[in-house]
């Protein structure tokens, strides 16, 4: 079974799971809990890290330097057992490294590690991808948390997101789960969306450029969640039609393109890593007081 491990000071207090080192709730000091609880009627993920890569794979098959490898969507990472590298009251850090059953469908020796870290009413998500090989390495990252729609005190109220850029930046629709080569125009108005469960009908609203390193997702007259990206270039929106909640998912790397290439290495926004080298993605999310 999974371990949990729970980080905590006076304003939040977050429970991580080993497997996947998913977060499994976030709750401030007055009680209120505002990520998505995993009903299984809806959708089972809370907060997964997407790794080796995001999205679809054509026919859920990647192909490395010629060569296909099974990979279902969104990668494996959320679906392995974490090691707990580190733990101080408010912060935690939990590895997984490349092994015999991760060489065969990605081989690549890898560690990816990611910490939880807590200051005042902000929380910090923070991953480190190392290439530990002596070739270099594709892949794409990104993280899917989802947060309570209405969030807490905002029932009844039209919930937003606001980007800090004020941009507009154009939808590039999915088609069977994989990006479509053209681009919509952009539901953002001067940087702000209203959100309506039917936005979603067709799956997720992605956006590969354009949309900044911050945003605000509030109710009107109600809470607002500030979030801050970091080395994280592409914004998803997503829900289930119906489903109380919303995915704000921050990317580095896509699905692969519908009808283009089955390379890794190939699909929009993929990370080539040096041998010897590391990168970092971070996202951080700031609760009302």
């Amino acid at each position: 079974m999974p371990n949990l491990t729970r980080i905590a000071n006076a304003d939040l207090s977050i429970d991580v799971s080993s497997l996947g080192a998913e977060m499994q709730s976030i709750t401030t000091r007055n009680g209120k809990a505002w990520l998505w609880n995993g009903d299984a009627a809806f959708w089972t993920g809370r907060s997964p890290v997407l790794f080796p890569i995001v999205g679809k794979a054509p026919d859920d098959t990647l192909a490395i330097d010629g060569t296909s490898y099974p990979m279902a969507q969104h990668g494996f990472a959320r679906r392995r057992e974490f090691s707990l590298e580190a733990a101080t009251p408010t912060a935690c850090r939990y590895a997984l490294e490349a092994c015999g059953e991760t060489s065969v469908v990605y081989p690549f020796d890898f560690k990816l590690s990611v910490e939880h870290s807590l200051d005042g009413c902000t929380l910090t998500v923070a991953s480190e991808v190392e290439n530990r090989g002596d070739k270099p390495m594709p892949f794409g990252f990104g993280y899917h948390p989802a947060f309570l729609w209405p969030l807490p005190g905002g029932e009844g109220k039209p919930h937003t997101v606001t980007l800090g850029n004020g941009a507009e930046p154009k939808r590039q629709p999915l088609e069977k789960g994989l990006l479509s080569t053209g681009r919509t125009p952009s539901p953002f108005e001067k940087g702000r969306l209203v959100l309506a469960g039917d936005q979603f009908l067709d799956d997720a609203m992605v956006f590969p450029e354009g949309a900044g390193d911050r945003l605000t997702y509030a109710a009107e007259g109600g809470p607002a969640l500030e979030f801050r990206f970091e080395n994280l270039p592409n914004l998803a929106l997503w829900t289930k039609p119906g489903a109380p909640f919303l995915c704000i998912e921050p990317w580095h790397g896509t699905a692969a393109e519908y009808g283009g290439s089955r390379e890794l290495k190939d699909r929009p926004f993929t990370t080539l890593l040096a041998p010897g080298d590391s990168r970092r993605f971070a996202f951080s999310v700031t609760f009302p007081g």
